[in-house]
């Protein structure tokens, strides 16, 4: 299949109301369940805005709701190849409700709408993608400031263009195979991650079950490692490139992003190869530790709400990145937490550097980099592949969907 440039030609207009598909609200009447009926496991799942990311579902924390209760609502349920589209608070996060997703009942809560296409004459993974170009003019129809909303009413008057079902379908096989290919690398550097994980616990969790190992003396983070916590003002330097490593940018896959030294608000820590951020904002809510290999541009800083663990010497990296993650040593580190604000508590930085951490022989530790450093490679690999890949198709939808970009 080959990808061409052709001039635009016109497809089917119509607004979004007028188009082959339900928008389908949830039920708010008397039958809706109150706080105490939700539960963590149940016979159906009661989605909540939470559960919608920007372009899919998120189901680490879900609640459910009884049989009985399900049955008495009317509305909101979902069927398989339905969308779900967020219109209250974060609007338009999205979410295919596709053989991928496992749970066999979801009902949506509020601040969210179904979207239903007629298969007959909009495809369901077209209808993903339709949504996926539209995410950028969503704005256009919001109203309230407090808690903004996108009434369906106004998105009923949003214009779309349909092309016929065959190109709809070689419009979404392209588009899909890009994010298959996405998904194929999340999963792959999940799975290796937990073998980077249990390597660790194997060299160095388990030696200790009955005290130290002969050679090892007791520590802390602080002997393998430097706080480094030079800074500069990136807005002294307004037309200058930097690589931002954020908080949101962790968010978004650990995706640093690109911003001249004037869109930068406050001080920033530069950053160096070989390095370990730790976030201290609401470490025991989200675990955000940064792992930064080689390859960075001189021009890295990143947000004060991270930690830069430098190590000593640079064979000390994957040993420091794997005791301050793993689970036991990290929720000790972030128990520490202080703050009157719920929503933005830190922990002090010396809760890092000065926790517990065994005195291991250089040479122990160089022996275990030679089996855990490819692994870590092919994780940093993965992610660039990643970000290729997604840029890629972020450039290539709205073209495709617009009908700019044709398929030959």
């Amino acid at each position: 299949m080959k990808v061409v440039r052709q001039a635009h030609q016109p497809w089917k207009e119509c607004k979004l109301g007028d188009a082959p598909l339900e928008i389908i609200d949830g039920d708010r009447g008397k039958n809706y369940p109150s706080q105490n009926e939700f539960s963590k496991n149940g016979h159906c799942l009661f989605l909540n805005t939470k559960n919608v990311k920007e372009n899919g579902f998120d189901f680490s924390d879900c609640q459910f709701i009884s049989e009985e209760r399900d049955k008495m609502l009317r509305k909101g349920k979902i069927n398989r190849n339905d969308l779900v589209l967020t219109t209250r608070g974060t609007i338009g996060n999205i979410g295919f409700y596709n053989r991928n997703v496992l749970f066999d009942r979801i009902r949506i809560n509020s601040g969210m709408v179904i979207i239903r296409p007629d298969t007959h004459e909009l495809l369901p993974e077209f209808n993903y993608y339709l949504f996926r170009k539209m995410q950028n003019d969503f704005h256009v129809y919001v109203s309230g400031s407090a808690q903004p909303q996108l009434p369906i009413k106004d998105l009923n008057e949003m214009t779309i263009f349909l092309p016929p079902l065959p190109e709809q379908k070689a419009i979404a096989g392209v588009l899909s195979s890009l994010d298959d290919k996405i998904d194929l690398l999340h999963r792959q550097n999940k799975t290796l991650e937990a073998m980077a994980e249990a390597m660790f616990r194997k060299w160095f969790v388990e030696p200790c079950k009955d005290g130290l190992p002969e050679g090892w003396e007791e520590g802390a983070v602080l002997k393998y490692c430097d706080h480094c916590k030079i800074s500069l003002n990136p807005q002294a330097y307004p037309d200058r490139g930097f690589i931002h490593f954020s908080i949101p940018s962790f968010d978004d896959n650990k995706n640093p992003v690109i911003e001249k030294g004037s869109q930068i608000q406050s001080n920033k820590y530069i950053i160096s190869p070989n390095c370990i951020l730790f976030s201290k904002l609401n470490p025991n809510k989200t675990k955000r530790v940064w792992l930064i290999l080689n390859e960075l541009d001189n021009n890295s800083i990143c947000s004060t709400e991270f930690q830069v663990v430098k190590p000593k010497d640079k064979k000390y990296l994957y040993f420091l990145f794997g005791w301050l993650t793993i689970a036991q040593n990290y929720k000790e580190i972030a128990s520490g937490v202080g703050g009157t604000s719920g929503s933005h508590q830190r922990i002090d930085p010396t809760d890092i550097f000065l926790f517990n951490s065994p005195v291991i022989p250089d040479e122990y530790i160089e022996k275990y980099n030679l089996f855990i450093q490819p692994i870590f490679r092919k994780i940093h690999e993965n992610r660039k592949q990643i970000f290729i890949i997604e840029n890629y198709r972020n450039v290539l939808l709205p073209k495709l969907m617009s009908g700019e970009v044709r398929i030959d």
